[in-house]
């Protein structure tokens, strides 16, 4: 589905992310870029980027990972990282018409009923 026929927002006004969808969307169109955006290649897109992430941490320790945006340089590094990632998942979410605070709300609310505090009766153990 064309990303640009997609309804913004439910109940209103836009949020952040729908905003930024919307940012996201307004480039790629000002490019023709947009036929090329089908949910397989968001996805192949998201996957290298989310793995650029990773060859950052790679090699670290895991007290260098937690120190890693002590360096200016590594830190604009996994800003940047962290920015391709997130573009990549709006722009698939919207494609296909998923709302990503209501899918990660929903989410949230499954793994609270699925992993119960530690002190409640019917704790289950992570699979």
């Amino acid at each position: 589905m064309n990303p640009e026929h997609r309804e913004e927002g439910r109940g209103g006004g836009e949020g952040e992310l729908q905003v930024l969808q919307r940012r996201l969307a307004d480039f790629a169109a000002a490019r023709r870029w947009l036929p090329y955006h089908t949910p397989k290649n968001l996805v192949a897109a998201l996957s290298v980027e989310a793995s650029e992430l990773v060859e950052i941490f790679q090699w670290l320790t895991p007290e260098e990972s937690a120190q890693v945006m002590d360096s200016p340089g590594t830190a604009a590094r996994v800003e940047d990282e962290v920015a391709d990632v997130l573009a990549y998942l709006l722009q698939f979410c919207q494609v296909l018409g998923i709302d990503p605070a209501a899918a990660l709300s929903a989410k949230i609310e499954r793994n609270e009923k699925r992993f119960p505090l530690p002190d409640s009766p019917d704790r289950h153990s992570p699979e």
